[in-house]
């Protein structure tokens, strides 16, 4: 089985949700998509997870951006991890999680990592486009949580740099200034930043966001 990598179409599937069937490119329709995966039901570490997902919810309506998680456990198993999710962290789910008791979405999406476990799913993130590339992938050990300010924070970012020909810097956030692409010569930034530009070296090239 190839592994996947950045730039390749994320695979397509039909699964089991706690939100009913679905056939993940049509649910996913034009929006943006966060799948991240779970070891199993009932984890601590993965509970404060989604909870904090569904307290960010809104942020991730305001991107475009649908979430879905997934664990190797069944439909049943997850209803009752998500009403102790929601007694522990104070929300309510809003998003699916998926059933992999068969682990076929696993596999696609080469989530088994046997130096980790040959049973169940590592901790992975994968942030596609709606063109369903996949555009992140990050893979975290059992120990630390997941920061899902990052994910917001390379959301923001991926949906800029596919609009204007800029790159964003080390902790660059929303609102501040970005780097112009080296492919852009100097003549032409003024047509295409109208903001201006600072050249700190020819190759570095900072511009205010374009899109504020």
């Amino acid at each position: 089985m190839a592994t996947l990598r950045l730039g390749d179409t994320a695979p397509n599937f039909e699964a089991e949700t706690t939100l009913g069937h679905i056939k993940f490119y049509d649910w996913l329709g034009d929006s943006w998509g966060v799948l991240f995966s779970h070891p199993s039901d009932f984890t601590p570490v993965c509970t404060t997870e989604l909870g904090t997902v569904a307290n960010y919810y809104p942020e991730f309506q305001k991107r475009n951006t649908k979430v879905i998680a997934l664990s190797v456990d069944g439909v049943e198993s997850h209803h009752k991890w998500i009403k102790d999710i929601e007694e522990t962290q104070n929300v309510t789910l809003q998003y699916p999680i998926i059933a992999d008791e068969s682990k076929e979405v696993a596999n696609l999406y080469d989530m088994i990592h046997p130096n980790a476990d040959d049973t169940f799913t590592v901790r992975s993130v994968f942030i596609i486009s709606p063109d369903k590339k996949v555009k992140l992938i990050l893979t975290y050990p059992a120990s630390t949580g997941r920061n899902f300010d990052e994910l917001l924070r390379v959301i923001d970012s991926l949906q800029l740099t596919a609009n204007y020909s800029v790159a964003t810097p080390a902790n660059w956030k929303d609102g501040e200034d970005v780097v112009i692409s080296p492919s852009i010569k100097d003549e032409d930034i003024p047509s295409k930043f109208p903001k201006g530009f600072t050249g700190i070296k020819p190759y570095l090239r900072m511009t205010p966001q374009p899109n504020k």
